[in-house]
Formats: structure tokens, sequence, C-alpha cells
């Protein structure tokens, strides 16, 4: 079988290369502009492993690190676990990819921590490279840094992480067609619920179903956090390891599922569902934080800055007295589940047309908890919902 048949049937929904050859065309451009020779990006999974995927369309998974030297001048190089006879990624699915490197190292044999780095110093001394920018700096293994470091002292090192979150957080339209899978894919989920929850079912097998759907339909990681509780307590945000307690009739459940879809881009969707009548308690403070996030999404307009936006969502919230947000209110999706831009304090990136950004007000009480949590998609005129389903607590 021919590799172009290999690739087909083995890749479930690649990205095209003519959007793999945009995103390199562009990053080569923004590097010639700072003068840098050579990329470094390193990741070990898929929530927040989006760089590598981002250049080569193969993910880093199972904590096994994925290191991508991307020159300015040349095509790809890359280091995985594997043998060095061997190495992956096959030859057939690595495109824009002239060199792969294996070698057997794992974080979790310490002996082996240097391994990629040293592979790294042999390419970047055979080049010759004078500036080599580091793309996510706080996912690069330290020992692999501080190798380099020490093993390639004439380097003029530099953070390139803003120069890559750039181009990457505006969606192309090829981009922008998986990310409206994605999110066919939440709404999936939540207008399957009705047939999956009942009186007598325990949280994990909820979430046992949930994430059956959702790879079935062509996600391959999900982050899935829920709760239930009785009428009239607020429903817990819990991970995985909790979701032990069994439902009861008239009980309540929120569920919280960030997945990718389709080619790998993330979207977010959470929901309430009651096995009977909510509290008015619930229905009140539903409203609210629905209301906080309309009125967020409201100031999503490019040009805007996300640092400005939070300082006014918490206003609009202490307003309607509760306490400004204290965690993350919202942040950008694409490769990675939580990206750039963050609605936070230090954020400095602009907001600009074909952002994708995910709103999640949460607000809580000693007898409620709301959690309005969609997409939207900036557009020149503001922001589009990209979830189609209902704003509202659903009642079974």
């Amino acid at each position: 079988m021919s590799e172009h048949n290999v690739f087909k049937e083995r890749i479930r929904f690649p990205i095209p290369t003519r959007e793999l050859e945009r995103r390199w065309g562009l990053v080569r451009e923004a590097m010639k502009a700072q003068g840098i020779d050579l990329l470094i990006m390193q990741n070990d999974n898929q929530f927040l492993g989006g760089y590598v995927r981002y250049f080569i369309d193969i993910p880093a998974e199972h904590a096994y690190p994925v290191s991508v030297l991307f020159p300015v001048d040349d095509d790809i190089t890359t280091i995985f676990h594997s043998s060095a006879t061997n190495p992956a990624p096959p030859v057939w699915s690595a495109r824009g990819v002239k060199t792969r490197i294996g070698s057997p190292y794992l974080r979790t044999l310490h002996y082996t921590n240097d391994y990629d780095a040293v592979e790294m110093v042999k390419v970047i001394k055979a080049r010759n490279d004078k500036t080599v920018g580091i793309v996510g700096m706080g996912l690069i293994n330290a020992v692999a840094y501080q190798y380099l470091q020490e093993n390639l002292p004439g380097i003029n090192w530099i953070d390139a992480s803003d120069l890559v979150d750039e181009i990457k957080a505006v969606k192309s339209e090829d981009e922008l067609a998986y990310v409206r899978e994605s999110i066919k894919v939440h709404d999936a989920f939540a207008s399957a619920m009705p047939s999956i929850i009942r009186p007598g079912i325990y949280e994990y097998e909820i979430r046992s179903e949930i994430k059956r759907l959702l790879e079935n339909m062509g996600s391959e990681e999900q982050l899935i956090m829920l709760g239930s509780s009785p009428h009239g307590l607020p429903t817990p945000h819990l991970d995985s390891f909790f979701h032990n307690r069994q439902l009861g009739s008239g009980d309540q459940i929120m569920v919280m599922v960030e997945a990718n879809g389709p080619g790998g881009f993330y979207g977010e969707l959470v929901r309430t569902w009651c096995l009977g009548e909510p509290s008015q308690e619930l229905l009140d403070i539903w409203e609210i934080s629905k209301k906080i996030q309309h009125y967020a999404a409201s100031l999503l307009k490019p040009g805007a800055s996300p640092s400005a936006i939070i300082k006014d969502i918490n206003n609009f919230m202490t307003n309607h007295g509760y306490p400004p947000e204290g965690r993350l209110f919202g942040h950008g999706q694409g490769y990675d589940l939580v990206e750039r831009p963050a609605f936070v304090p230090l954020e400095t990136m602009k907001l600009k047309a074909n952002m994708v950004v995910a709103l999640h007000p949460i607000l809580a009480n000693d007898k409620a908890f709301a959690f309005c949590c969609d997409d939207y998609l900036i557009t020149e005129n503001g922001a589009e919902r990209l979830s189609k389903t209902p704003q509202e607590i659903i009642i079974l």
C-alpha cells in the first residue's frame, strides 16, 4: 500500500496540508522579522500540548515528551521516545518533517532526562544557529533546558511564545471548520443526556457513557468534570476520581465537558440537568450566571483588551452582589484546552476576529451552583455563540 493510502487509512481527521503550509509560512515570516534561526517546542499531552500538533498535526500523548525543532530556512526535525533505528512518528504521517530522531527517554527514568536535549544540541551545532527561540518555556523539561544552556553557551536564547501565540490564536477557515465540528460533538453530548441520566445510575457510569459518545464522534481526549446533589443543595464540580455518587429521584447533576473534536480542536460546554423540578435558588442563580456570560460576550470585539474586559466583568459581578472572579473567567481554545488569550489581568494579547474563546462564569451559594459555559467566535461585528444547546436548566 502506498504511503498516501496508509495516511488516509490511519489518520481519521487530518488537517489539510495547505493549512500546515499556511502556519509554517506565517511563523517563518515572524521569525525572520525577529532574527530567529530556530524554534524549539516540547509537549507531552493533548490537553495543553497544542504547540507540537500545530506544527506537525501529530499530538503528543501518554506523558511522553515530543520535541519539534522548526528552522526558519529548512524542514522540521522531530524527537520522539522511540528506537533510534526506527524513529517515531511513521514516515508516512510526518508532513513537513525532514529528520525524525528517536531516543528511548522517559521522565520517570531520570538518567534519560537529557537524551532529547543531546539530540537538540547536535542539530543546533550542525546548523550553526545563533538565535534560538523557546516556545512555551514552562512546558520544556528543566533538565533538557539546563543541558541546552550548558552545552550551547554562545546561543542567543529568547522566549518566542508570543510570536507563535499571536499566530496560533487566530483561526483560519480550515481550522474553524474543525472548531465547529468540535462544538457539534459537545451539543451531541448535551442532547444525549436525557437518555443517560436516571435515578440509580452512578456518576462514573454517566462519565463513561459521555466519553464513549464523544470518542465515537471523533474526540481524542476529554476532560469531564461533574457533580450531583439532592434538590436544594449546590452541585459540586469534581474530577473523575470523585465520581462515585449514585443519583436519586429529584437530584440535579452538573456536567462540564471540555473535549477535542475531530481534528483535535477543543470546545467546552456546561449545563445542569434536574430529575424533577429545580429549586428556585438554582433557577435564579443560573439566570445571573447566564446574564454575566452575555455581558462578557458583548465585550468581545476586535482590538479589545482581555485585561480590561475582566475588570469590567468583575465590576458587573460585584454590582450584582457576587464576588469578583477569583480564577479563570474565560480563555481561548484551539489545539489547547486552555490557550491565549485569557481573561486575566496579565494578558497582553488583544482580541482579533476569528479567535475562539470559552466564557464560564461560576456562581455558588449554600443552596445552588451555576456554571453557564459556552464557546464564542469573535467576528468583526462582535461575538457569535457557537453551541446550539439551549442556555437553560434542563428538567427531565
